[in-house]
């Protein structure tokens, strides 16, 4: 065992520290050339919102969608007890958001919002945003997130939907995650993982549902 860790620590040294950190965060990353598409869909789990719906609006501006797709209005119990009591928004969750859009050149109407009360993560997010595109029709969209959580996203939704719904990637870039130095910042060390942890929770729900071998890239390798 000892021999195996001091190969692995050879390496590390060989290679270089950043060089191996550098391809953990770009690992994560996921960005296709956008194609004119039905829908941009602006997901709404994780952080830094803000960059994504920048990404939105500029896709729009460019022609690659006729509508913009936001999310949100998450709840949870303690808000829905809060509600009970008469607790009320002070505006609509969405208008903040529009507000945004609006302001970087795309039309209110051309905006869709969708209440995903449920929804806590990128799984139970694309169950409820993606079902009600694929049931008003839609075929095509693109997808912008943060840069890190693009290649899960896209796996998720991709699979999701096969069949149903073509998905391309195009993460905001404004985003602040820098795959070359994420290491050198506590958010981003917090953003890698936390995203590391959730693709290993994905894994593992795939495994206890479909066995090992049916994982992406495994299934060549049991017909061996």
């Amino acid at each position: 065992m000892l021999f195996f860790v001091l190969i692995i620590l050879a390496f590390f040294i060989y290679v270089g520290p950043s060089t191996i950190l550098a391809k953990i965060g770009e690992f994560l990353i996921l960005e296709e050339k956008p194609v004119r598409s039905d829908a941009i869909v602006v997901l709404s789990s994780g952080v830094e919102y803000y960059p994504r719906l920048i990404e939105a609006a500029d896709l729009y501006q460019k022609g690659f969608a006729r509508k913009i797709v936001i999310n949100g209005n998450r709840k949870t119990d303690v808000l829905r007890k809060l509600e009970a009591k008469g607790f009320k928004r002070r505006c609509a969750w969405y208008q903040d958001f529009v507000g945004i859009l609006s302001v970087l050149g795309t039309p209110r109407k051309k905006i869709m919002h969708i209440s995903a009360e449920d929804a806590y993560d990128t799984i139970t997010e694309s169950e409820a945003v993606g079902n009600e595109l694929v049931r008003k029709g839609y075929k095509r969209i693109i997808l912008t997130t943060s840069k890190y959580h693009s290649k899960r996203a896209h796996t998720i939704w991709t699979k999701m939907f096969e069949g149903e719904l073509a998905v391309y990637s195009v993460p905001a870039q404004t985003d602040p995650f820098d795959p070359n130095e994420w290491w050198k910042d506590g958010r981003q060390i917090r953003w890698v993982l936390a995203e590391y942890g959730a693709w290993v929770y994905y894994y593992w729900q795939d495994i206890k549902e479909n066995g090992l071998f049916d994982l992406p890239g495994l299934k060549q390798l049991s017909r061996d």
